[in-house]
């Protein structure tokens, strides 16, 4: 799934999106996906000035923004209308090695299953097979 497809499911866009491609998909089941880390997202200005390092909380987002995309592409009818898909909670977040500029950040979901309209995810972020993040993950599709 390249770009221009990423940009028709998820409703992020610059400076927020952090998905820019999805190598892997199966279906209700998992998907990885790409974040490409350069030095000019813009959170880099101040995390930290001497040394840039990816804040814990977007790499969160980026395996949340994972999810979005295996649930929507596996039930397309999740988010209609007036509704978004949004993260809801997180339980389990441990940071393992910085991800820092110049980084390709594998963004691995898999879908653990669904309780009264929450999906529940385990994920994990990996630079170069190593891990960086860990967490499980909760989302929902509410109207707005």
């Amino acid at each position: 799934m390249d770009i221009h497809k990423v940009l028709s499911v998820l409703p992020h866009r610059y400076p927020f999106l952090m998905i820019d491609r999805v190598l892997e998909f199966e279906h209700d089941k998992r998907l990885l996906a790409l974040k490409n880390v350069t030095f000019n997202e813009p959170f880099f200005n101040g995390h930290f000035p001497v040394r840039p390092v990816m804040p814990g909380v977007m790499i969160i987002e980026s395996l949340a923004q994972a999810t979005g995309i295996l649930a929507m592409e596996s039930h397309p009818d999740l988010v209609k209308g007036d509704a978004l898909y949004y993260f809801v909670g997180i339980d389990k977040a441990r940071f393992k090695r910085p991800v820092e500029p110049g980084d390709q950040l594998h963004l691995e979901v898999e879908i653990k299953g669904t309780k009264r309209g929450i999906w529940m995810f385990s994920g994990k972020a990996t630079v170069d097979g190593k891990i960086a993040a860990t967490a499980e993950i909760m989302c929902t599709a509410r109207e707005f």
